[in-house]
């Protein structure tokens, strides 16, 4: 399914308030429905693993610095 854009819809002719307005409604409506879990049940085993390991093996750790250090490396390649 293509999803319509703001032009074909008319928004983008729509003032500031009424393109608010818009807005709120729209969260509104998505807040009103219910919502699946934010995580898989899969992505829940995987968490309590790793929490579990954690707790088992409190010393095996990577620093936060050392975590970023990595990441900032990679972008500068």
């Amino acid at each position: 399914m293509v999803a319509p854009t703001l032009q074909a819809l008319g928004i983008d002719r729509m003032s500031l308030d009424e393109r608010i307005a818009l807005a709120t409604a729209i969260w509104d409506s998505i807040a009103s429905e219910p919502h699946p879990p934010l995580v898989t049940e899969a992505q829940r085993q995987e968490l309590g693993r790793r929490l579990a390991d954690h707790a088992a093996n409190p010393e095996d750790v990577v620093p936060w610095e050392r975590v970023k250090a990595e990441i900032l490396a990679r972008f500068q390649r």
